[in-house]
């Protein structure tokens, strides 16, 4: 098992990775990298001079931290770890999506080189974790995102997949689990009202008679990543067939 000071840096190459989006060029605060890893702005700063020092990030006092392409494939690695054990606690051990997250954190570290092959190849090499993100193979640790959008930013109509969820605290998690919101449920919007604040849904079986219909805050909307789904019809097209006859 790697000694402590191994294990925070990389605690923290990971969070800046994550931070870092999808903009490898993009500088991460010590602010952002504080308040993931929930340490003061202090002990980050002292940390991100240590990682600059290492080769592993380049630091600016005043514009943030971005890591290097040694710091990246290290970062990547960790990553891979944290979502391929994500996964085989959930689909193998069976444990419920909200209470993984803790647990990855502390078998990433321990786990070897050799297991952690084993537990891919068990699992099929997925190529996501049961939160929707990505593993990182080649290089990457991020979404293609494309078309995605936040459910949301979606109007009446549509029909749309959730493909990951952006908010994956124990409390949200429990939410979106026990209300079918997960990545791969497919939802008819069948509404999306910015003043009362809420859309509704129903989930699944939208040209059936076993579809069940929610109504959520578009706070949570704002956390479920979206594809359209078959059937969808553009935003335009949906426009012109909300626009009435001319009377003529």
């Amino acid at each position: 098992m790697p000694d402590s000071t191994s294990i925070t840096v990389e605690n923290y190459l990971k969070a800046i990775l994550t931070i870092e989006g999808a903009s490898p060029s993009r500088f991460a605060s010590a602010g952002e990298v504080a308040a993931a890893l929930a340490v003061t702005p202090g002990t980050v700063t002292s940390m991100l001079k240590r990682l600059s020092a290492q080769g592993l990030a380049r630091y600016e006092p005043y514009g943030g931290v971005r890591l290097t392409p040694k710091g990246r494939r290290i970062a990547l690695a960790i990553l891979h770890r944290h979502r391929v054990i994500e996964t085989f606690l959930v689909t193998v051990l069976g444990l419920d999506w909200s209470e993984v997250h803790e647990e990855a954190e502390r078998l990433e570290h321990a786990i070897s080189d050799k297991v952690l092959e084993r537990l891919d190849a068990h699992l099929g090499y997925p190529h996501a974790d049961p939160h929707g993100d990505p593993i990182p193979r080649g290089g990457s640790a991020h979404p293609a995102t494309g078309q995605e959008r936040r459910l949301s930013e979606c109007a009446q109509g549509e029909r749309v997949r959730i493909t990951r969820v952006a908010d994956q605290s124990e409390e949200f998690l429990r939410f979106a689990g026990q209300s079918g919101l997960r990545p791969g449920s497919c939802l008819h919007i069948l509404g999306n009202c910015a003043v009362a604040g809420t859309i509704r849904v129903c989930i699944d079986g939208a040209d059936r008679d076993d579809g069940h219909t929610l109504t959520i805050a578009r706070t949570a909307g704002e956390m479920l990543c979206v594809l359209p789904s078959e059937g969808s019809l553009p935003q335009r097209s949906q426009e012109r067939r909300r626009v009435r006859p001319s009377g003529k």
